[in-house]
């Protein structure tokens, strides 16, 4: 009998946008780069390079804070159609070596290489795992020689534990993690590291003096349940490095939490305009656009919204939000329209907007369509099937494409 090994990977594009921008302009090599927008302008940190994040940067923060923090650095608007061109190439890459590649963002996918050890296998090599780990080196190889991009992967029994594992190896490197010894990876590390612990979370274990994910694996069950509620089986099995390798689009190796550290009970996107809109088709480009992601994002994860909820936020910060209930839908053809509705009966005011955002919740496992011929679920399925291999960008809406194109910088 063949004895398991790690075979799931999870790659990393490390800063993927900054290193992007750096094959356009070679000249900002070694420079703290910060990518999403112009210092003063409205927006988040999309990108930032390691050389400013010893400054404080991170992703998500604003423009505005980040400025203060590192003023020297070299601030970029986004390249929306590039980044999706550059990723997809990786992904036909990793495709070489895997014929089970699932993207998981723009910058990071997951290839599980069960079975592919004899197909690699030579007489040099010692056991399975050593072909495997040479056979992930050669790939971060292939990708920074034909793309010239730096990449990191992390090797290991699960999903979860392959994606901790490629965050340790960066910058442009390779953790390999043994079956048996995922306990002893994580033990010391910070709860943070964690997929599905968040900043209150950490708070709350913090308060019951658990600092380490070696210290959150041995907590009693009852104190877990006091902080984590009904998913704090999940949350330790992960802390002892437990987890799915299945890469299948079914059900999520791992759920997502939100800051409080409980199961997410909505999916939602927001758009804050770069400068203040009264354009009605520029807001319905911004609709179709966030109607397909929460959309998109609700299939992955198999549930559907019985209530959909629309933010709007006018300039002068006056923040809105109307919903309506429904027969549960994850379609963005049945969620754009009404959107659209609940956006004419929420705009009152004659002022510019700020800021949109649409959001599903009363969230429930996708449920059997009975007809054989729901053209809406299949016409899903392929579009979702198309993502899965070449990315998100591979397929849009055409009015999400306008707002794409409207906003997209070309390349020098």
């Amino acid at each position: 009998m063949v004895a398991p090994f790690a075979r799931i990977c999870c790659l990393d594009l490390d800063t993927f946008f900054v290193s992007v921008e750096r094959l356009f302009d070679p000249s900002l090599v070694g420079k703290p780069v910060i990518v999403g927008g112009r210092p003063r302008e409205r927006g988040v940190v999309t990108a930032c390079s390691y050389e400013v994040r010893q400054f404080g940067v991170r992703s998500g923060m604003s423009l505005t804070e980040a400025a203060r923090l590192a003023p020297h650095a070299v601030f970029l608007p986004t390249r929306d159609g590039v980044y999706s061109d550059y990723a997809r190439r990786v992904v036909a890459i990793a495709q070489r070596y895997s014929p089970v590649v699932q993207v998981a963002s723009i910058d990071e996918l997951y290839m599980d290489l069960s079975g592919c050890e004899r197909l690699y296998r030579e007489p040099r090599d010692i056991s399975d795992d050593a072909t495997i780990q040479r056979k992930v080196k050669e790939l971060i190889d292939v990708i920074g020689r034909e793309e010239g991009l730096p990449a990191s992967i992390g090797v290991a029994s699960s999903k979860r534990m392959a994606k901790v594992a490629s965050g340790l190896a960066k910058p442009n490197g390779v953790l390999f993690v043994p079956v048996g010894d995922e306990a002893c990876v994580l033990a010391p590390l910070p709860v943070r590291k964690l997929p599905g612990i968040g900043p209150v979370a950490e708070r709350k274990l913090a308060e019951a003096g658990i600092a380490t994910l070696g210290e959150l694996a041995n907590l009693p069950r009852a104190k877990a349940s006091k902080i984590f509620g009904a998913w704090a089986d999940a949350i330790q099995s992960g802390a002892r490095g437990q987890g799915s390798a299945d890469l299948g689009r079914e059900r999520p190796a791992f759920r997502e939490y939100d800051p409080a550290g409980e199961a997410i009970g909505s999916i939602s996107n927001e758009q804050t305009f770069r400068e203040d809109v009264r354009d009605m088709r520029s807001i319905e480009r911004v609709l179709s656009v966030l109607a397909e992601r929460v959309c998109f994002r609700a299939r992955k994860r198999g549930v559907e919204a019985r209530t959909v909820t629309l933010k709007l936020r006018y300039a002068d910060f006056q923040t809105l939000t109307r919903s309506h209930t429904m027969t549960p839908t994850n379609s963005e053809l049945r969620v754009l329209p009404l959107v659209r509705s609940l956006l004419a009966g929420a705009r009152t005011r004659r002022l510019p907007i700020r800021l949109l955002g649409i959001a599903l919740s009363n969230l429930g496992h996708h449920a059997l369509q009975l007809s054989l011929f729901n053209d809406a679920e299949r016409l899903h399925d392929s579009v979702d099937a198309v993502r899965e291999r070449f990315g998100y960008d591979a397929l849009r809406l055409a009015s999400s494409e306008a707002f794409a194109a409207a906003t997209r910088r070309a390349p020098p």
